[in-house]
């Protein structure tokens, strides 16, 4: 445990020779890459993804005070994960600026329409939608807890040719 961390009663350690070997490493039915979202209202941050995306909750747990302290959501399929801000730890929500070093950049059927959702579910435009030079229809919102998403549909099937084409002529001017 590194200094001035506190090991949570819910934790358990497990010698790593008492794990079974018919265990799976990677459980079925996950993702192998789960972007964990940690929010001030992680409730109000599955409400806004149901209504946005038409995400589906897998789980939510609840916290020692009642409040949603974890959920599991899939949108299309991929798994995102919800997370409440807990004090003893030290990852935190993100400002409600637009800052976010990370942007999470979701395929959708339709991204008129989910950007249409999005704002109506309290979501600010970052980027107006519009086509991208590698085929895509784009726009960039961050949603009422501080996250950034980029949001896509595929309109077009280009080249890596066509791409490098119309990159050296946005560069050019």
């Amino acid at each position: 445990m590194p200094p001035g961390v506190r090991r949570s009663q819910a934790e358990k350690v497990i010698p790593k020779d008492t794990i079974m070997s018919n265990v799976k490493p990677i459980p079925d039915g996950v993702s192998v890459v789960m972007p964990m979202l940690v929010c001030r209202d992680a409730s109000a941050a599955i409400d806004f993804c149901k209504a946005t995306f038409g995400a589906v909750e897998v789980v939510r747990r609840p916290g020692p005070d009642g409040t949603v302290a974890h959920a599991a959501l899939t949108i299309s399929g991929a798994m995102i994960l919800i997370e409440a801000e807990w004090p003893t730890l030290s990852s935190r929500a993100p400002q409600a600026d637009g800052t976010s070093p990370v942007v999470i950049y979701v395929y959708v059927e339709d991204v008129d329409k989910v950007i249409e959702r999005a704002v109506v579910a309290g979501a600010k435009i970052l980027i107006p939608l519009k086509n991208q030079f590698w085929g895509d229809r784009t726009a960039r919102i961050i949603d009422p807890s501080g996250h950034v998403w980029t949001i896509s549909t595929r309109i077009e099937e280009t080249s890596s040719t066509e791409r490098q084409q119309r990159w050296s002529s946005i560069l050019k001017g």
